[in-house]
């Protein structure tokens, strides 16, 4: 259900469009590029400049907070608007605050929407965490005059940028959701650029079309391979490839060299992407959080085997594939996975320095699981990176330096039967 309140100005105050005397976009613009910069690495350059110019209140003039507590049903939030002056204090903060900006709500249209409460429902788009989305952006290494495909358009962030960069005329943004392209490209012209807006399918991008760069702002469970033959010579693209586990990601960086060959890796890394349309994703429930928390399980025994460490992304992100069905649960104080597929889990506490309490429920032994990939993948070297291949079957494989450690990724059979469940 949805359900509006009337826009009302506060008491002593007109709803006129003048801000209060604390809003200072400028400033706030100015905090957050001093921000990413000590905490995310930002550099002097192209992103850097485009952060500090572009004024994300004309790309997101209306945005979403939370209202309701952890675990309240129905959810609620409140749809604030820049043109409520009222609203704009707390509108800066979220815009300009860093994390991700909640802006569509259960598929509505962007255009036109009326101030106030929404409940039920979900939030269907957002815009990404600015530490990942700056660093990805430098990742790219944009230049002017190239022509770059922006795949999943959401508020259009990514888009303003490059154009800011390389010219709107060589930028072509692409989404599926016709709410979204329209919203886009209204309020990009309102900065004053005007790039190709597309509405489509991501995965098919713009056939027929080369691109320098191709940037995708959801995760996938594969590359798409219609991306990968739009790469023209010296061309990169980025995209997060995960599997139904939200919990080790994995960047594909594919790249065409000058004479047409495509090399291509995966790397593993902390955070990434909201999955894209269709994709299948697992969960730990918080009832079944609360029992691997208190229950006493299948077994306990002491170990002095070290646990893998946080650090150990490479690892992680090869159980992600290998292992499969795995979540963790990244709010307990020690390691602990659940399966949720077939209800087993591990929790893992230290007793004393060099030695744990390992306590496994369920079917599967994952402790044992995760010690015998362990071996395998410091036999092939502890890698974080891992070369990834296109196959001419159209399959797509990822290995370790050395071969000894590799997985395929699912093809698009398995991906066509996984989104019709």
């Amino acid at each position: 259900m949805t359900t509006l309140d009337a826009s009302s100005a506060p008491s002593g105050r007109t709803a006129d469009t003048r801000a209060p005397l604390d809003v200072d976009p400028p400033a706030a613009r100015t905090a957050m590029v001093a921000e990413l910069e000590e905490r995310h690495g930002l550099r002097p350059g192209p992103v850097r400049d485009a952060l500090l110019t572009l004024p994300r209140e004309v790309l997101m003039p209306q945005a979403y907070v939370r209202r309701s507590e952890a675990g309240e049903e129905p959810p609620r939030w409140d749809l604030l608007d820049w043109s409520a002056p009222q609203d704009r204090p707390e509108l800066v903060r979220l815009l300009y605050g860093g994390g991700s900006v909640l802006v569509q709500h259960d598929g509505e249209p962007l255009l036109g929407r009326a101030r106030g409460t929404r409940s039920g429902a979900s939030i269907t788009s957002m815009s990404t965490v600015m530490g990942l989305t700056v660093s990805l952006l430098e990742e790219l290494e944009l230049r002017p005059g190239q022509q770059v495909l922006d795949v999943g358009t959401g508020a259009g962030v990514t888009a303003a940028m490059k154009c800011h960069v390389c010219g709107d005329r060589g930028v072509v943004t692409l989404d599926r959701d016709r709410y979204l392209t329209d919203a886009a490209a209204a309020r990009l012209a309102d900065l004053g650029f005007r790039p190709e807006v597309v509405c489509g399918p991501g995965e098919q991008g713009v056939p027929g079309r080369e691109f320098d760069r191709i940037f995708v702002s959801y995760a996938m469970r594969r590359v798409p391979t219609a991306l990968v033959k739009q790469l023209a010579p010296g061309g990169r693209l980025l995209t997060h490839v995960t599997s139904m586990s939200p919990s080790w990601p994995g960047l594909a960086v594919v790249e065409r060299t000058p004479e047409g060959r495509i090399a291509a890796e995966l790397r593993a890394v902390e955070f990434a992407h909201r999955a894209g349309h269709g994709m299948d994703r697992i969960w730990l429930s918080q009832e079944f959080r609360q029992r691997i928390a208190t229950e006493p399980g299948t077994w306990i025994q002491r170990s002095t085997l070290t646990p893998p460490a946080d650090a150990d992304r490479g690892l992680w992100l090869a159980a992600d594939h290998l292992l499969g069905g795995l979540v963790r649960d990244f709010g307990a104080e020690h390691l602990t996975i659940g399966a949720p597929g077939c209800g087993s889990w591990l929790r893992v506490e230290p007793v004393d320095p060099g030695s744990w309490n390992i306590t496994v429920h369920g079917p599967r032994d994952i402790w044992r699981e995760l010690q015998d990939l362990a071996a395998r993948w410091r036999a092939a070297g502890s890698p974080s990176r891992y070369r990834l291949h296109f196959e001419p079957d159209g399959g797509q494989r990822v290995a370790s330096a050395c071969g000894l450690l590799s997985w395929p990724l699912p093809g698009l059979r398995a991906l066509h039967e996984g989104s019709a469940t």
